[in-house]
């Protein structure tokens, strides 16, 4: 069973890749977060593109723990803001993971925004960076537009506020088998999974 470390402390992550794993039938990697490795410095996230998060993010996993590592960023872009918050999206509101501030932040900006000027995109950059150097660097996304009011529980971040293309229900109204089908990590994951299967055959 090969280790692969998932540099994040969000269960709700580490529970999606495992299930998208599991769905592709992807079998001899376990799955790990960084509460169930030795603490280490995380730098923080200063890049500015998903891509630089993510990868700097999976370079510093590596380094620490000698582990393959999957790391990803991801954010909203909303066009009427000029593809803001973005890289941004985590901190929209001044204090990083204060998920109501940002979601009513962005809710107040669009205030005068009509209904269809409201287009947004879920973004995930993913890197998978292995202990021989080896570097990968994919991309999902996931187009929709903004709701003005908040719907449903299933979910977290901008998710009770954003409705995807096609859909009449929020990505909070989806139940998470849905969800893994659509946004935008599991479309960046599933790009990754040749690659994740390759480090099974080692």
């Amino acid at each position: 069973m090969t280790r692969l470390l998932l540099a994040t402390r969000n269960a709700k992550k580490l529970d999606e890749l495992r299930r998208i794993l599991d769905a592709e039938g992807v079998a001899g990697l376990e799955v790990v977060g960084l509460g169930d490795v030795e603490p280490f410095e995380e730098a923080p996230e200063t890049e500015p593109t998903f891509e630089g998060n993510a990868l700097a993010k999976a370079r510093d996993a590596v380094a620490a723990t000698g582990l393959a590592a999957v790391a990803d960023d991801s954010g909203l872009t909303v066009a009427a803001l000029n593809d803001m918050p973005g890289v941004l999206s985590a901190r929209w509101a001044g204090r990083h993971g204060d998920d109501e501030a940002n979601l009513r932040l962005v809710l107040d900006q669009l205030t005068d925004v009509p209904d269809d000027r409201r287009d947004a995109a879920f973004v995930c950059a993913a890197a998978l960076v292995t202990p021989d150097g080896s570097e990968t660097v994919v991309r999902g996304r996931w187009p929709g537009i903004l709701t003005r009011e908040p719907r449903g529980e299933n979910g977290f971040g901008y998710d009770p506020i954003f409705v995807p293309e096609g859909e009449r229900r929020t990505s909070a109204e989806l139940d998470s088998a849905e969800k893994d089908a659509l946004s935008h990590r599991g479309r960046a994951l599933r790009a990754l999974l040749p690659h994740l299967r390759a480090l099974t055959e080692e």
